[in-house]
C-alpha cells in the first residue's frame, strides 16, 4: 500500500438517515438529554466535594463514574448534534481515531469503576466492622488510578491495531461517530487480528468484571437478608439496588453489542445501542443515584439550605 492509500484524510459519518424536520426535533431533544448529563452528573461531583458527610469511598468512586459519563457523553454526543444540522458530515483521521481512543478508554474505564463500587458495597455490608481498614484512602485511590490506567491501556492497544490497516476506500462511517467496529469496516485489510483482540478485551472488561459484580451483590443480598433491622435493610436495598441498575444497564447494552450475535441489521443496532450509552445512560446514572439515595437527597438539602442561609 501506498502512503496516500493508507493515510485517509477525513471520513463521513452517515449518522441517521432521517428527513430534515426529523433531524431538527431530535437535535432538539437529544440536546436536552446531553445538558441533562451535564447538569445531573455536575450535581453529583458538587455535592460530593461540597458535603463533608460525602468523603466516604462509596462517593469517592461515584465521584469518578460521574467524570466518567461527562467525558464519555462529551466525546461523542456534540459531534452528533452538529451533523444532524449540518450537511457536510466530515470527520478528520486524526480526531476520528482520537475518538475512538477516547470512547473507548472512557467504556473500559466505566466496567473497572462499577467493579470498584460494588466491592466496595461488599466490604460495607459484609465486612463493617473491618470496612475503614479494607477500604482505606490509599486502596481507593490505587484502585481509581488503575481502574484509568488499564481503560486507557486496553484502549490504545486497540488505536495501535487499527493504525497498522490501510484504508483505501470508501471512506463512510455507517454510524453517528468513529465506533471502533464501524472503522473497521472500511478497512482494505485482514481485521481478524482486531476481532479477536476485541473479543478477548469483551470478555475481559465486560464478562470478567460483570462476573465479580453478580458474585459480590450475591454475598451482599445473604448479608441483607440477615440483618435484623428493617431500616438498615432497607437502606442497604435502596443503595445496592440503585448500583445494580446501572451496572445492568451498562453491561447489558455492552455485551449485546460486542459479543452477542449479530442482526439482520447490525449497523443500526449498533447505532441505537452507542447512542444508549453516549447519550441515555451518562443522564439516567446521576438520577438513578440522586432518586434511590437519601444520603445524596440529604446533601443536596443542606446544600440548598446553606446557600438560602447566606
Amino acid at each position: 500500500m501506498t502512503e496516500n492509500q493508507t493515510w485517509v484524510p477525513e471520513f463521513i459519518l452517515l449518522g441517521f438517515p432521517l428527513s430534515p424536520k426529523l433531524r431538527v426535533f431530535l437535535f432538539g431533544l437529544f440536546t436536552l438529554f446531553y445538558a441533562f448529563t451535564l447538569l445531573g452528573n455536575s450535581i453529583i461531583l458538587g455535592l460530593i466535594s461540597l458535603d463533608s458527610r460525602l468523603h466516604t469511598p462509596m462517593y469517592f468512586f461515584l465521584s469518578h463514574l460521574a467524570i466518567v459519563d461527562i467525558a464519555y457523553a462529551s466525546n461523542n454526543v456534540p459531534k452528533m448534534l452538529a451533523n444532524l444540522l449540518n450537511k457536510e458530515k466530515t470527520i478528520s483521521f486524526v480526531p476520528c481515531i482520537m475518538q475512538t481512543f477516547l470512547y473507548m478508554a472512557f467504556a473500559h474505564t466505566e466496567c473497572l469503576i462499577l467493579v470498584m463500587m460494588s466491592y466496595d458495597r461488599y466490604v460495607a455490608i459484609c465486612h463493617p466492622l473491618h470496612y475503614s481498614v479494607i477500604m482505606s484512602w490509599r486502596v481507593c485511590t490505587v484502585q481509581a488510578v488503575t481502574s484509568w490506567a488499564c481503560g486507557s491501556l486496553l484502549a490504545l492497544v486497540h488505536v495501535i491495531l487499527i493504525l497498522r490497516l490501510p484504508f483505501c476506500g470508501p471512506h463512510e462511517i455507517n454510524h453517528f461517530f468513529c465506533e471502533i467496529l464501524s472503522v473497521l469496516k472500511l478497512a482494505c485489510a485482514d481485521t481478524r487480528l482486531n476481532q479477536v483482540v476485541i473479543f478477548a478485551a469483551s470478555v475481559f472488561i465486560l464478562v470478567g468484571p460483570l462476573c465479580l459484580v453478580l458474585v459480590s451483590y450475591s454475598r451482599i443480598l445473604l448479608a441483607i437478608l440477615r440483618i435484623q433491622s428493617g431500616e438498615g435493610r432497607r437502606k442497604a436495598f435502596s443503595t445496592c439496588s440503585s448500583h445494580l441498575c446501572v451496572v445492568g444497564l451498562f453491561f447489558g447494552s455492552a455485551i449485546v453489542m460486542y459479543m452477542a450475535p449479530k442482526s439482520n441489521h447490525p449497523e443500526e443496532q449498533q447505532k441505537i445501542l452507542s447512542l444508549f450509552y453516549s447519550l441515555f445512560n451518562p443522564m439516567l446514572n446521576p438520577l438513578i443515584y440522586s432518586l434511590r439515595n437519601a444520603e445524596v437527597k440529604g446533601a443536596l438539602k443542606r446544600v440548598l439550605w446553606k446557600e438560602r442561609s447566606l
